[in-house]
């Protein structure tokens, strides 16, 4: 009878999220994204070739060469707090996302989801701005940001701030249950290791990374994540490779179906393509979570001087996280036949068909290096949303609240790995969509403020004598100014 109540209510959560909520936030997040583009004039286009220069194109020079010069306190480096925040969004989402995509809205899905990431570069980049404008330092040196910093600072609205950070600790809460429950759940079903086990031992070692902050969950996921992506890619291209002939149908059914009309009656041809706009545009904003205000308490606390160029990040993380990650994804689906087989009823959609396609091509490498790839993505995942959700209790109940919050988080690993309900997936879906509210309200209504810092980075990078803004107070500014003049020098 109890899990009769619970799945019912799962059902109703899922029908809320699914008929309500998420086809609004889908507009509203995509409206933010389309009005960002024109107020700064598609910088995600004009600016994509500096965007690159200023970020993977430094981090891989910084392997060979070690540079101590800028490096401060208690502070963790730029590619250290993007791949904090890109650990957060590429996830499992990457896979079941993009297979929800697919199967419930058609090829034209795609397309829908990078019509969404397109915008969705501005939105992420103007949050990483604002971000770092807006962020403050504590006494130990070390900085604190993110929408709720940027709402109280900018706007004045402390209560919104406070609404964004109890949606923020309940998302992660949530985020970390279901994706614990992956790694379980794909350790059983692959090498039958009982669910309680791999809960206490992720929980150990999720332990042993939180408990050292966010430079050490930046460090961590700087070593893993770029290893799990070039894997994931490097094997994601063989497979499309091995079966390039499909490759042109594929792209095809993509760009048809995007705007396709059946021939059974008009009604049911405008409702395909509504239906493929909502899963594409749906699952591209929920992948890369551009205006959901959760990446930039990463990105806040890089020790970048300059909010644009931190910005540039965010820009960089939708393309990486959609065009390239995602679009690989729905490929290998595609091109393999697993799209198919799920027509056909022989596939379940997500994990189930990515598997089959890994396995399929593959044979046993393909099966193993899935079967890890999926847990590392989760875990990941696991570790980023555990510094949001420190950041929400924090900045609710002051510091005195984090460690407590780190003990239930990992105590909540365990019975995230030990329980299978629908209705954490569902709960946290809801709290997402419940943390753009506040913070899209902030993004919109600071825009003229972004809009001006982003006009002073670009005066000055034309070689014009003004004066940098680098923070919204005006001692941090004097000071960073000061800091950002003698690196130029020193360099």
């Amino acid at each position: 009878m109890y899990l009769g109540v619970i799945s019912k209510i799962s059902d109703f959560i899922d029908k809320i999220n699914g008929n309500i909520l998420s086809p609004i936030m889908m507009i509203f997040i995509l409206g933010t994204g389309i009005l960002l583009t024109i107020r700064l004039r598609c910088l995600q286009i004009t600016y994509f070739g500096h965007s690159i220069g200023e970020t993977i194109v430094p981090s891989v020079k910084s392997v060979f060469v070690k540079n101590e010069t800028d490096k401060k306190k208690g502070a963790v480096s730029q590619f250290q707090a993007f791949s904090a925040a890109i650990a957060g969004t590429v996830g499992t989402g990457n896979i079941v996302g993009v297979s929800t995509a697919l199967c419930l809205g058609g090829p034209g899905a795609i397309f829908w989801m990078w019509f969404s990431a397109f915008f969705g570069m501005l939105t992420n980049f103007s949050e990483n701005v604002l971000g770092i404008y807006y962020r403050k330092k504590d006494e130990n040196g070390e900085y604190h940001g993110g929408a709720m910093y940027y709402i109280t600072h900018g706007l004045g609205w402390k209560w919104l701030a406070i609404m964004f950070s109890a949606f923020c600790v309940l998302a992660s809460i949530g985020y970390n249950m279901a994706q614990v429950n992956s790694i379980s759940s794909t350790f059983e079903s692959s090498i039958n290791i009982p669910l309680l086990v791999t809960g206490i031992i992720v929980a150990i070692i999720v332990f042993l990374v939180i408990i050292g902050g966010i430079k050490r969950i930046g460090k961590i996921a700087s070593y893993i994540v770029p290893i799990m992506a070039l894997i994931f890619i490097f094997l994601a291209i063989i497979i499309i490779c091995m079966n390039i002939t499909a490759i042109p149908d594929a792209f095809s059914r993509i760009f048809t179906e995007a705007f396709s009309f059946k021939s059974f009656g008009s009604g049911i041809m405008g409702y395909g393509i509504l239906r493929g706009m909502r899963y594409g545009v749906a699952r591209g904003v929920f992948s890369n979570e551009a205006g959901l205000g959760s990446s930039v308490m990463a990105h806040c606390a890089s020790d970048v001087k300059e909010p644009v160029k931190q910005g540039l990040w965010g820009i960089f993380e939708v393309f990486l996280d959609t065009f390239v990650i995602c679009t690989l994804m729905a490929l290998v689906f595609m091109t393999t036949g697993a799209y198919d087989h799920f027509l056909a009823g022989i596939l379940d959609k997500g994990a189930p068909m990515a598997l089959w396609a890994f396995e399929e091509n593959l044979g046993l490498i393909g099966k193993i290096a899935f079967t890890l790839i999926l847990p590392l993505f989760a875990f990941t995942t696991v570790l980023s949303w555990e510094y949001y959700g420190e950041c929400g209790a924090s900045y609710l109940f002051g510091k005195k609240a984090i460690l407590p919050f780190k003990i239930v988080y990992v105590l909540l690993v365990v019975a995230g790995a030990t329980l299978k309900i629908d209705i954490v997936w569902n709960l946290s879906d809801s709290f997402n969509v419940l943390m753009a509210v506040p913070n899209l309200i902030g993004v919109i209504l600071l825009s003229s403020v972004l809009k001006k810092v982003v006009l002073n980075y670009k005066e000055r990078r034309k070689g014009n004598n003004i004066k940098p803004m680098l923070s919204a107070y005006e001692d941090d500014n004097e000071e960073l100014i000061k800091e950002l003049y003698t690196k130029v020098n020193v360099e």
